[in-house]
């Protein structure tokens, strides 16, 4: 069955539940964290629960401490598997126009309309969406194929003004390394490159000795 044949519903589900997710029975995990940033080296742990809840130990400074809980956060809330009719059940579907790259833009209405992705090669390589006030836009330039879902490798994100328009902040460059521990895909680096009135920033996640927690009894 060609795209043309797909709802854009269809086609658009098919890539969502396309993502990597963790299972009902994901146990969570401890890992040692190194957080470097500009020029500065911060050691601690963290500990995502099976019910994909962080708590980051070991780190004195606030401002670290944030950031590192911030990405912890980030990690499990893009791990948990949500049913397609949970999170979309309200909205509607149409089909946009194909890129150069042959990816095929996913017009979103209903309750979030206005929100637009795009599909490529059963992915969702493009994201725009208005989270909490502000419009979110996440291209996705590389994945990883786990066999069993993919996730992303490469990609960018910047944040605009839904009135305006107007760019707030500057624009991120993600790259995600990820490795198997047991069952379970878990991402072990995270560098994220900031460019803001033409300087760049770079912050570094890089999680190490990373344990599953035993399986709490039924």
């Amino acid at each position: 069955m060609t795209v043309t044949q797909l709802s854009a519903q269809e086609l658009f589900r098919a890539a969502y539940e396309n993502r990597y997710t963790w299972d009902q029975n994901f146990p969570g995990y401890t890992a040692d964290i190194t957080y470097k940033y500009d020029d500065k080296v911060v050691t601690g742990q963290v500990v995502i629960d099976a019910n994909l809840k962080a708590e980051v130990s070991g780190v004195e400074d606030e401002q670290a401490k944030k950031a590192i809980h911030g990405q912890a956060w980030e990690i499990a809330i893009h791990r948990v598997r949500r049913s397609f009719e949970d999170t979309h059940s309200t909205n509607t579907f149409s089909y946009g126009a194909t890129d150069e790259t042959d990816a095929t833009e996913i017009l979103v209405g209903g309750k979030s309309e206005g929100d637009k992705y795009k599909v490529r090669n059963n992915e969702v390589c493009h994201v725009h969406r208005l989270i909490h006030g502000t419009f979110v836009t996440i291209n996705t330039f590389s994945s990883h194929d786990t066999g069993s879902g993919y996730l992303s490798h490469t990609y960018d994100s910047v944040y605009h003004d839904p009135k305006t328009g107007e760019q707030k902040g500057g624009r991120s460059e993600f790259t995600d390394e990820y490795e198997k521990v047991g069952e379970y895909f878990i991402l072990n680096r995270r560098e994220i490159r900031t460019e803001t009135a033409g300087q760049t920033s770079v912050q570094e996640f890089v999680f190490s000795n990373i344990k599953l927690l035993e399986p709490v009894a039924a």
